[in-house]
């Protein structure tokens, strides 16, 4: 089994040649640059490594490629990434079957996986066509293609439905200037879960939904304690990234940290507070860059998209 590890349900998209390069054939003499195969371990991957070869390349020397496809947001982005890359090459799509999980593969004991109906279903042109309109509208330079993928039929990615609305939850909410994540780490704060990882995803009963993974929900956490207004004080240590968690002294400060909502964060939490309106907002949701000056908003109640 070969897992794809690429984020893309938060920063910035690689340009798509950037993205067309990392599945492409790479020469023994051209070793710059990442490419699909650099982390992944194994004698079949070795020998493909040794021969640089592509994703479809790899692919041709099996009768048969499974996809196995968790439900999450960044899962099924990638599953349409891979369908659009893949939509060209007839002689892979002939081989490709995808099964598609209602729960996370990864975190299934083998007993029961084994129970599970696995239903693995050939590739058809509307697995293809849906893929590509939805890889088209994720890279869009505005949520309204992303949003308008609602109208249409997406039965044969039975699981792209949802992570389109946790998406579109993820942007400014109208009232707060905050996405959902970021509003739920203010609520579990506010009950009373004050230490930093009380906050992240992986606290399934408090946190169902994991739009966002593990450093992405770190950064956002960084973004509401560190800021001209921040909504959320005592965190000790920062920023989230590999230096923190390489630093036993400093990840252990970072944990015990204990978090309070600031003011601020509590008129958020009631109401009466929008994080963007005393803020900075640069970041990147999909295609589209938000910034305080074209603040694209999603209101929770209408379902709706709010222009800037």
């Amino acid at each position: 089994m070969i897992g794809i590890e690429q984020q893309f349900a938060c920063g910035r998209l690689p340009a798509s040649s950037e993205l067309d390069a990392l599945l492409s054939p790479r020469a023994a003499s051209r070793r710059v640059g990442a490419h699909w195969l650099d982390h992944l371990t194994g004698r079949l991957v070795e020998d493909a490594r040794s021969q640089g070869l592509g994703l479809t390349e790899f692919c041709e020397r099996f009768d048969a490629v499974d996809l196995w496809v968790d439900p999450d947001p960044n899962s099924q982005l990638q599953l349409i990434w891979l369908l659009h890359y893949l939509r060209p090459h007839a002689s892979v799509i002939s081989r490709l079957a995808i099964l598609q999980a209602d729960q996370a593969i990864g975190e299934q004991q083998p007993s029961e996986l084994a129970a599970w109906s696995l239903q693995l279903a050939l590739i058809r042109d509307d697995h293809l066509e849906t893929a590509s309109d939805a890889w088209t509208a994720w890279r869009a330079s505005t949520p309204e293609t992303w949003f308008n993928l609602l109208a249409q039929d997406l039965g044969a990615l039975p699981q792209l439905q949802n992570s389109i609305v946790a998406l579109l939850e993820e942007l400014p909410s109208r009232g707060s200037g905050l996405g959902a994540t970021e509003m739920r780490m203010l609520e579990l704060l506010s009950a009373g879960h004050v230490h930093p990882y009380d906050l992240f995803p992986r606290h399934e009963k408090l946190i169902p939904r994991r739009t966002l993974g593990y450093w992405e929900t770190g950064a956002l956490l960084d973004r509401l304690a560190r800021c001209p207004m921040p909504a959320i004080a005592g965190l000790n240590e920062g920023p989230f990234d590999l230096a923190l968690h390489e630093d036993p002294d400093r990840h252990q400060r970072y944990k015990r940290s204990r978090l309070a909502l600031t003011g601020f964060g509590q008129a958020i939490v009631a109401g009466t507070g929008d994080f963007s309106q005393h803020n900075p907002i640069h970041r990147w949701w999909g295609g589209t860059e938000l910034i305080n000056e074209r603040l694209w908003r999603w209101d929770s109640e209408s379902r709706t998209l709010v222009a800037p």
